[in-house]
């Protein structure tokens, strides 16, 4: 693959209630959509090498001065039947610490056809913190391929504020 078929335009920078800054790499469109679902559902994970640099580079403004990056967690019924967490994948490639501090607890419909409203409601206590992790007073930066409405970034934000993150903000690879 070319990849400098991809255009990027300005990374797209963004706000939730429990994020204080976001940005996305590029929009989820064109060929950026084609290779995401190349990576996410026909298990193309040597993408997340070249995403990963591409997320590394918009997304630095995020990264500077983070004390680890949060990878937003599948299911473990997902990510059993998906054989890989996508957000996983991306975070190995920011360099920088990769910390598992929430753990998807409750299995959810996909969001993909859901109405914003609807999103919020599916994820609503779908996460919790773990107990082998500790955020407390830590700049964290959650990670995923997506962002559409925000609310699975935001309801995972929301669990890492409330177990004492000093500040969480997120990377992604594309908007909707």
């Amino acid at each position: 693959m070319c990849w400098g078929v991809i255009s990027l335009a300005r990374p797209s920078t963004w706000t939730t209630p429990h994020i204080s800054v976001g940005i996305s790499a590029g929009r989820y469109e064109g060929i950026l959509r084609d290779v995401i679902h190349a990576f996410k559902y026909d298990g193309r994970r040597s993408l997340a090498e070249p995403l990963g640099r591409i997320m590394r580079t918009a997304g630095q403004p995020v990264l500077d001065g983070c004390d680890c990056v949060v990878p937003v967690p599948l299911h473990p019924w997902r990510r059993l039947r998906r054989g890989f967490n996508q957000a996983r994948d991306l975070a190995d490639h920011l360099d920088q610490s990769i910390e598992h501090a929430a753990w998807r607890v409750r299995a959810t419909p996909s969001q993909m056809t859901l109405s914003g409203a609807a999103r919020r409601t599916n994820v609503r206590h779908a996460f919790i913190m773990s107990p082998f992790s500790n955020v407390k007073n830590r700049i964290v930066v959650l990670v995923d391929d997506v962002r559409t409405t925000g609310a699975t970034l935001d309801e995972c934000a929301r669990v890492l504020m409330a177990a004492g993150a000093r500040d969480v903000r997120s990377l992604t690879i594309a908007i909707a």
